[in-house]
């Protein structure tokens, strides 16, 4: 302990330090301000205070001006602080730990509150035929883009990530992605940024679109809800419209929400096999090097058939359809998912570098925007059938 408490953090001297020159410490005062010493110290602290503060800023924001939804603003401040001179060096620097924690952990926080917006009674009172075309907007969209990054030789698991943004849920369901494919958080920045990029110009581009397209109040509210990302994107857009729309468009998003499980659940059985095999086709490989004298490596890992915030997705999703839980709980629950899912996308946000994402993610960009138009015609032919 004694060593901790002497080792800065940074430049700044520890906690306890701040006395008279020459004073010693007591020994009680490390026990009497050990939590508050431990608590300065932590690295992430001050990423966490800007995310905090970022949050504040972007709930601001969207209270003024309410065609911005409040997650879509909380990653523009974080591109914008990440690229701004001055700030952009303090991101990543001394804030980064605590921007890092923000876009994986309140990510997945966020991901299991998600569920309690969804009731299986609102799913199943759309019918069979309506929730069998909202399933197949989302596997054809899924796989159509998917096969595009593949064509696009788009790197490491940009496809399959681009593929759930864009299908199910946008960002959240990038973070539910890779959280199976084992993607470090840098690599969700450029599929978050193009997920949150579309879904924002769907705010001005689908309604007016809606005149040309012959739609009713109802048939938009269908298919925004069957084509845009984000739930606060598909409210921003749908409401231009008037409540029959913001309706009908709440509870096709939302019924794509509920795909997220079994699409990340059948990512892990591909990945799990993948793995399997990679792991036998190398089996004869380490019996060679143990034969020459090498040591035994340990025991392969594969990602979990649900990952345990998927679970914790599930789980919310029983508690809302039992009915169970008191009006005031899901209000605030609801509060609380818009708090941590702004707080990460900030995170994200912060991670992304303008000028890197224009000069290498071009073809990254082609794919997005060739994914928004499949999902959106898809989702029309898909509201002319309803």
């Amino acid at each position: 302990m004694t060593q901790d408490v002497a080792t800065p953090v940074g430049s700044s001297k520890p906690a306890g330090s701040g006395g008279p020159v020459g004073s010693g410490t007591p020994a009680g005062a490390d026990k009497k301000h050990g939590f508050l010493s431990r608590g300065l110290r932590n690295k992430r602290l001050p990423g966490l205070a800007l995310a905090a503060a970022a949050v504040a800023l972007a709930w601001l924001v969207h209270a003024a001006v309410p065609v911005l939804p409040f997650l879509t603003v909380a990653v523009i401040l974080g591109i914008l602080a990440a690229n701004l001179p001055g700030i952009g060096t303090a991101v990543e620097g001394v804030m980064q730990p605590g921007l890092v924690l923000a876009a994986k952990r309140f990510m997945r926080l966020g991901i299991v509150l998600l569920g309690l917006k969804l009731s299986l009674i609102d799913v199943a009172a759309l019918g069979w035929a309506t929730l069998g075309i909202v399933v197949g907007i989302v596997l054809l969209t899924f796989v159509g883009t998917l096969l595009l990054g593949k064509a696009f030789r788009l790197p490491g698991d940009q496809p399959i990530l681009l593929a759930a943004g864009f299908s199910i849920c946008g960002a959240s369901a990038i973070g539910a992605m890779s959280g199976v494919t084992k993607t470090d958080h840098r690599g969700t920045v450029v599929p978050i940024a193009l997920v949150t990029l579309c879904g924002t110009l769907a705010i001005a581009v689908l309604p007016a679109l809606k005149g040309p397209l012959g739609l009713d109040e109802v048939q938009f509210g269908h298919w925004v809800g069957a084509s845009v990302h984000d739930v606060g994107q598909v409210v921003a857009t749908a409401q231009t419209a008037g409540t029959a729309a913001l309706a009908g468009a709440l509870i096709i998003k939302l019924t794509r929400v509920l795909m997220l499980a079994p699409m990340v659940t059948g990512a892990a059985l591909v990945q799990r096999y993948r793995s399997r095999s990679r792991n036998r086709s190398q089996q004869g490989e380490s019996q060679l090097s143990q034969a020459a004298g090498g040591t035994e490596e340990g025991k392969p890992t594969f990602p979990p058939l649900i990952p345990l915030f998927v679970a914790g997705f599930m789980a919310m999703i029983v508690l809302r359809t039992l009915g169970i839980l008191p009006h005031a709980v899901l209000e605030g629950a609801a509060i609380a998912q818009d708090l941590l899912l702004a707080a990460a996308l900030f995170g994200l946000g912060a991670s992304v570098q303008i000028r890197s994402l224009l000069h290498t993610s071009g073809r990254a960009i082609t794919v997005a925007m060739l994914s928004w138009a499949l999902i959106g015609v898809l989702a029309y032919v898909g509201v002319q059938l309803i």
